[in-house]
């Protein structure tokens, strides 16, 4: 499996020749373990054309390294610039190289020491996105620069790469007259002599003559964002990236983006450090994170500051502190939208196996990651499967509390249960070769995740990014107090109904949790019941779909007899859940790993905390899908009977 087609952040190599431009083309968020010596960081961006790879020490105090394609510094190789100095830089050395998935990096104490964990931010230059200009400063008030955007600019910083200097930003929001200090916390400045008093355009950005950013025998580097150009993305008619501001409230607030993030960086207008949060290593909407970073500083990762909570539509923000949201405070953003590449728009077009995977802990990867999938996890689930112990499932978005699939339970915390790896999860606690995981990794038609808050209002929608009609959506309360049980929604059951995942019960019918409305492409629809949409509690949404030779969620009717279900797929199925919906029936659960075979299959109940059952065959193999045999039970396959399916290829 390519490494292109396994990151979740990652893009493919290029979109030359007309081809349609996703985020995951341009933008690579790539987590990473430093090795002491030559390191190939597979960013899965091609940047053998014009990029900039940005990355920072996660655990440690450290200076950010960054380094772009333009600005080479002899036989020195790329000048290594550090967003939180003045200094001017310089060559990395021998042994780095930009490559058409990523960079090759030496032994290097900023940003490849062994056994130190790192995150990485790789832009590649596209129109409508980003660009990377160097040029030589002249001292005169007015100068223009021309830049390859063909938009107007967002966002600008530059640097003086030959003399200690200041990192200068130019922000729309600011306006011409202002300008922000990246390495510095200090409040917006206003001056003439940075940009002139005079606004980008689409071809070019002027400066005036200060020595941070236009000294005649000086040189410089810009790197220059996009903001809202709508050219992106399977139509062409999506943006990728926004430069804005709000104003604080001292509360929360939802900055609707109308695109989910997945790397922002936000700064007061006033006295305050930059925040760079990003979803690789958390997404959680809660009051604090462990995972942000600051530009202007040299620190590890930090619980200090807020949480920039991701929507489906933005971000949230989670607190009135001043360094996100103080009252009737300015705040600039840059935010970059989350991967949305369609799994047929790739080259060659991925398969099941690049979105979803079977693990057992520490079973194919060194740990941790306990799990390892091969791609970066959305959604995981496990189970010990020779014991009674719950399941346990959490998201990317959840950070590391976690829900029993078979409980009412409210969320409980874990912070041993890591998302932050690059290819896999990982719990600690658990040191079983029995446990099996199952890994899910967001995808248009497949797969999203959804995590919201309540407002009690009946007839709310939630927007959603799966970008076609959810079949089965698993919803559950994920805060105060238990008693709220899994809330599922099948289209073969309709709008009026729902059943129950920690139960065996049949459908409830006549019933309006979803508001008595169809899900469409782009939200789902909610009453105001506490279980689903209630004021003050939070929720998770787990939606699928059918995906041709991917996923299939459908349902069929029980003969007593064996029952080949057709789900499209080439070469059978490697996960399988059905219940029962018209009477009492547990939520089976088969899979390739532990055997889908013509003997006996290993089965669970996803509802129920019980070890698995081994010693019977009610599945089959079936190249197009699976079947339902003969000897398997009422809640299986009885005349009369209906039964919802998820099966994965």
């Amino acid at each position: 499996m390519s490494v292109i087609g396994s990151s979740i952040l990652a893009g493919a190599s290029g979109s030359a020749g007309g081809d349609k431009v996703y985020v995951d083309d341009v933008f690579s968020t790539f987590l990473y373990e430093g090795a002491g010596s030559s390191l190939s960081v597979n960013t899965g961006i091609d940047n053998t054309e014009k990029s900039l790879f940005w990355a920072k020490a996660r655990d440690k105090n450290e200076i950010h390294g960054l380094l772009n394609t333009e600005d080479i510094d002899g036989s020195n190789g790329p000048r290594m610039q550090y967003s939180n100095l003045t200094s001017a830089g310089g060559g990395i050395g021998a042994g780095f190289a930009f490559t058409s998935s990523g960079v090759t990096i030496p032994n290097n104490g900023t940003i490849n020491e062994n056994n130190e964990d790192y995150v990485s931010w790789n832009f590649k230059a596209a129109p409508g996105f980003f660009d990377v200009v160097t040029y030589a400063g002249n001292g005169t008030a007015g100068r223009t620069v021309a830049h390859n955007l063909g938009s107007v600019p967002g966002m600008i910083i530059v640097k003086s790469t030959s003399q200690a200097r200041q990192w200068s930003c130019f922000h729309r929001g600011l306006g011409n007259t202002k300008f922000l200090i990246l390495n510095s916390t200090s409040s917006q400045l206003t001056s003439a002599h940075y940009w002139n008093n005079t606004s980008p355009t689409s071809s070019v950005f002027t400066l005036g003559a200060d020595a941070d950013v236009n000294q005649s025998g000086t040189n410089y580097v810009a790197y220059v964002f996009a903001h809202d150009d709508a050219s992106f993305g399977t139509d062409e008619d999506e943006s990728i990236i926004k430069c804005g501001t709000y104003t604080g409230n001292g509360g929360t607030q939802e900055i609707n983006l109308g695109f989910e993030a997945q790397w922002i960086m936000v700064k007061s207008a006033g006295d305050a450090p930059w925040i760079i949060q990003d979803m690789m290593r958390s997404g959680d909407i809660s009051n604090v994170s462990d995972n942000s970073l600051s530009p202007d500083s040299s620190g590890a990762e930090t619980g200090s500051f807020p949480n920039l909570g991701v929507t489906a539509t933005g971000f949230q923000l989670t607190s009135g502190s001043s360094y996100i949201n103080g009252n009737s405070v300015t705040y600039i953003y840059m935010a970059i939208r989350r991967p949305n590449k369609p799994l047929d728009a790739f080259d060659p077009p991925l398969d099941a196996t690049e979105v979803f995977a079977i693990d057992t802990w520490g079973g194919t990867s060194p740990n941790p990651p306990a799990f390892n999938a091969g791609f970066p996890i959305d959604l995981a689930f496990y189970k010990n499967s020779t014991s009674s112990t719950n399941w346990e499932l959490s998201s990317r978005l959840a950070g590391g509390k976690v829900l029993n699939t078979n409980s009412t339970a409210a969320q409980s915390s874990d912070s041993e249960f890591k998302f932050d790896y690059q290819e896999g999860v990982h719990d600690s606690s658990s040191t079983f070769s029995t446990v099996y995981g199952y890994l899910f990794k967001r995808a248009p038609g497949f797969m999203d995740v959804v995590a919201y808050s309540g407002n009690s209002v009946a007839g709310r929608a939630v927007a959603h990014n799966l970008g076609v009609v959810p079949e089965l959506m698993l919803v559950k309360r994920r805060n105060q107090g238990a008693g709220q049980g899994w809330n599922v929604y099948a289209a073969p059951l309709g709008n009026t109904s729902f059943i129950t995942l920690n139960t065996d019960q049949s459908a409830f019918t006549g019933q309006a949790v979803w508001n008595s409305t169809t899900p469409t492409s782009s939200g789902f629809y909610l009453n105001n019941d506490a279980e689903v949409n209630s004021s003050s509690y939070t929720y998770i949404a787990l939606l699928f779909a059918t995906l041709p030779g991917v996923s299939k969620v459908g349902s069929y009717s029980g003969t007593g007899n064996a029952i080949n279900v057709n789900c499209g797929f080439a070469a059978g199925a490697r996960f399988i859940l059905i219940k029962r919906t018209n009477a009492t029936g547990d939520w089976h659960l088969w899979d390739s790993v532990r055997g889908i075979v013509s003997g006996n299959d290993p089965y669970f109940f996803l509802n129920s905390n019980a070890a698995q059952v081994t010693n019977t065959d009610y599945i089959d193999p079936n190249v197009y899908g699976f079947t339902v045999t003969s000897s398997a039970p009422a809640a299986l396959n009885t005349s009369g009977g209906t039964y919802l399916f998820l099966a994965i290829a």
